[in-house]
């Protein structure tokens, strides 16, 4: 089975909603609140994203983060390859650096290279505003718990 992490899944969560309003600037407790992610693997995400030039991170009191270019200017590949590094199906792929054993006789040699090609392209021409077209995913409420006065996450229907 080929499966990306589950920090690469939040990653592009991550990117979804912040790209749902464009300009917007968050920080981890408002993604956290967004997306349901706790607020240390949104800050974690957050940090390696921000080393790339997907994300700018902004500071001071009005501080957070934001997308570094338009929503229809970034792949997911992009946003795969920052959290995951490069793509490759088997060792023997070009983008790979792990080693294989029987690399120099392997009748399948220079053939999983088409396989990683096209998940890499496929991967190229998504980009995270079609990730986010169509997303109907209910928007979570912040609401007053009228017993502790606390603030209780609702997920609005």
């Amino acid at each position: 089975m080929i499966k990306l992490s589950k920090m690469t899944d939040y990653g592009v969560v991550i990117m979804s909603e912040m790209a749902r309003i464009e300009g917007r600037v968050m920080t981890a407790p408002d993604l956290s609140l967004h997306t349901g992610l706790t607020v240390p693997t949104a800050a974690k995400i957050l940090r390696i994203l921000s080393k790339s030039n997907l994300l700018t991170s902004i500071r001071g009191a009005h501080g957070g983060y934001r997308l570094d270019r338009k929503p229809t200017e970034i792949s997911i590949a992009e946003i795969v390859r920052v959290l995951e590094g490069p793509v490759a199906v088997t060792s023997c792929v070009d983008t790979s650096h792990d080693d294989c054993s029987v690399e120099e006789c392997c009748p399948m040699r220079g053939g999983w290279e088409k396989i990683n090609r096209a998940i890499n392209t496929a991967m190229e021409e998504v980009t995270l505003a079609d990730m986010c077209q169509g997303s109907s995913a209910p928007l979570p409420r912040l609401n007053k718990t009228a017993a502790s006065g606390l603030p209780s996450l609702n997920v609005t229907e």
